[in-house]
């Protein structure tokens, strides 16, 4: 980690859990901080049962946030869209931005103290690593909630108690080695 940054606690949580983790958002919200909440897909599909990010905002917005201000940013937006979108969360006129993994990488929002990532399972451990990087940039204590949901498999349980357990990039690679296996060498 860069000299100076604060390791950001992990916290998974599970469906029950839900307003517990909504409590802690809106808390941040009220100290003046700023939050994400990441979804796996941009639109809901027919084919799957993953919370969605255009949907996830309306709702959040609507029914649980509705004294923050939300953004929402994903990658079929076009760039000035997304940049501008960006600019008014960095200058904190957003509060909670909702967004896809486009914010995995290239954001620094020092007043970003909380990440909800949600269906956290169906991430990578890279993915997640990176996601988690985008909070605990400032100097006040940070945390990335991995919000599972009832349909975990054994592997991403695996995944979820190894992001909870460490902050360490060379641990979370090696547990991904582990998880996973090397793949194929010699293959078509």
């Amino acid at each position: 980690m860069p000299p100076g940054r604060m390791p950001v606690d992990t916290i998974v949580a599970s469906e029950a859990q839900r307003g517990r983790v909504y409590s802690r958002l809106r808390q941040e919200v009220e100290k003046g901080n700023q939050a994400f909440i990441v979804y796996p897909l941009v639109e809901e599909s027919e084919k799957s049962d993953l919370l969605a990010a255009t949907e996830g905002a309306e709702q959040l917005k609507n029914e649980v946030f509705t004294e923050a201000r939300l953004g929402l940013l994903h990658g079929r937006m076009k760039s000035a869209e997304k940049e501008e979108i960006m600019n008014r969360f960095k200058n904190r006129e957003i509060d909670i931005l909702v967004s896809t993994t486009v914010i995995e990488v290239g954001i620094d929002i020092p007043n970003a103290t909380v990440m909800l990532v949600e269906h956290a399972e169906r991430f990578g451990l890279a993915q997640l690593h990176q996601l988690r990087g985008r909070v605990g940039r400032g100097e006040a204590n940070s945390v990335c909630i991995l919000l599972k949901s009832y349909k975990c498999s054994e592997d991403g349980e695996k995944r979820l108690e190894v992001m909870r357990s460490t902050n360490d990039g060379f641990k979370i690679a090696e547990a991904d080695l582990e998880i996973r296996g090397p793949g194929e060498f010699l293959g078509t």
